[in-house]
């Protein structure tokens, strides 16, 4: 078998903040350790370490789907063995953001769909807000168990070449991924497991106890055992393993919208032994689909009559309906201003820079500019509905300008970031490649941030698109341990 080149020997760092090795290419020091024991290991025997997890996570079925890809409904989601590590006061800083993060935007939520008093007080245009497609009227007045709109979230975050980590766009509603840092993790013990006992790495493996506690609190005090369920779209959809993998492993049951139904403003999920009362759902469906009574009447994935159980205060659902406003990309650029408002405090995560295409001022700037900046769709994920300026040509530019110019409301556009970068088995040899980062946060009974998060990998070189369904793989993600303990 051909050795190559599957060293740090002739790694290049390049001009970009490296994850592992600083500018002179030297090891970072909390990564020290993980460099060591990959240098010590032979080409062909890190070469079997990446084909057996590739086989295992195969096994495994972690797969993923791309809507109107003609080549196959299933693909494995690509995976690097080589992690990414943060240090400890670095994590500190991050998991401190984004606590304030949500705490913010759940209260932003709410008022949002009660007083608007930050839209009376004119820190945010009120036309912003009422014209979005995520704002719906229905969700006025609504006030879910506890006051909390916001229970699951993954955020963005990318670092610049600066090294300093930006919130890139909050992911609100039906965020996707932890099951791949589970399993990733799952993986990655076995594969370096000297360096990740030296390392003291923070476990991930709880997150599911964290879920079901956090899906818990949701219920009236008075249920000591409430019944939860994961309602899913079903097998078609893009995430449909984890879906099925949460469920088994908080131990609720995984259900679809035929498989409930609303009797007296009670939810009630039907088994062979009759109907079973539902207090919680956490729901992997979008707002539209939810409730063919209140939403989208062509729904056939909801159920008739949920909301108005859920407006009389009979069920839980988490995330709640209506909190999608709060990731619509155009109001993402006033979250500092949210942050400020709400808790009285400067941002402790900084977002990246925003022009709102709405603003006619702005837009001239952008439709100058599309060559150098992002344009964004501000309703579209997977990184889809985007224009990357640099990588573009006259004809896209084109094509936006006019997208632009019709539906202004509809775009934002951004610098482009130079992103962070982390090594990675591109055939024969280990080659920087530009990485993100969605940590996930729970929000219960406190504010629970999982210690890592699902590093995303652009595997095309030079590609700026992690995302999953542009290409992209995924990474284990360490984050270490300050007390010496190794979980």
């Amino acid at each position: 078998m051909k050795e190559g080149n599957l060293n740090f020997d002739n790694y290049k760092v390049g001009s970009f903040y490296d994850e592992l090795f600083n500018e002179f290419g030297l090891a970072r020091s909390a990564s020290q350790a993980l460099i060591e024991q990959i240098n010590a290991i032979s080409p062909n025997d890190l070469r079997r370490k990446q084909k057996a997890a590739e086989l295992a996570l195969h096994q495994l079925g972690i797969t993923f789907s791309v809507y109107g890809d003609k080549k196959g409904t299933e693909k494995i989601f690509p995976f690097d063995i080589i992690p990414r590590v943060i240090p400890a006061n670095e994590w500190k800083h991050i998991e401190k953001g984004l606590k304030q993060r949500i705490e913010s935007l759940n209260l932003f939520v709410h008022d949002i769909y009660h007083e608007k008093k930050i839209l009376k007080d004119k820190l945010i245009p009120a036309d912003l807000i009422l014209s979005s497609k995520c704002y719906l009227k229905e969700c006025e007045g609504l006030n879910p168990p506890r006051n909390i709109w916001i229970h699951i979230t993954g955020t963005d975050l990318v670092r610049d070449t600066d090294g300093v980590f930006y919130v890139l766009e909050d992911n609100l509603r039906c965020p996707s991924g932890v099951s791949y840092v589970l399993e990733n993790r799952a993986i990655l013990k076995r594969t370096f497991p000297q360096s990740f006992a030296a390392m003291n790495v923070r476990r991930v493996a709880d997150y599911p106890d964290h879920l079901y506690d956090t899906l818990r609190y949701l219920a009236p005090d008075h249920i000591e055992q409430p019944k939860i369920v994961v309602l899913t779209p079903g097998i078609y959809n893009s995430a449909y393993f984890e879906h099925a993998y949460l469920a088994q492993q908080m131990g609720v049951t995984l259900a679809q919208g035929s498989d409930l139904v609303v009797i007296d403003d009670e939810l009630m999920l039907r088994t062979t032994k009759g109907f079973e009362k539902v207090d919680v759902v956490y729901r992997r469906i979008d707002d539209d689909f939810l409730d063919p009574d209140v939403f989208r009447p062509d729904s056939l994935l909801g159920i008739k009559g949920i909301i108005n159980a859920y407006r009389k205060g009979n069920i839980a659902l988490a995330n709640a309906p209506g909190n999608g406003i709060a990731d619509d990309k155009a109001v993402y650029a006033y979250v500092p201003q949210i942050i400020k408002y709400y808790l009285g405090e400067e941002p402790i995560l900084p977002n990246v820079e925003t022009y709102i295409c709405e603003d006619k001022k702005q837009r001239d700037y952008v439709l100058n500019h599309l060559d150098k900046l992002v344009v964004k769709a501000v309703n579209q994920s997977g990184g889809y509905g985007m224009l990357i300026g640099p990588r573009s040509t006259q004809a896209q530019r084109e094509e936006f300008a006019d997208k632009i110019t019709a539906n202004p409301r509809d775009y934002i556009a951004q610098p482009t970031l130079s992103l962070s970068r982390c090594p990675t088995i591109i055939g024969d040899d280990i080659e920087g490649r530009h990485v993100d980062i969605r940590p996930y946060i729970l929000y219960g009974k406190s504010i629970f941030v999982l210690p890592g998060g699902l590093t995303r990998v652009a595997l095309v070189k030079d590609s700026l698109v992690v995302n999953s369904s542009q290409g992209g793989g995924s990474k284990d993600t360490w984050v270490l341990e300050d007390d010496g303990v190794s979980k």
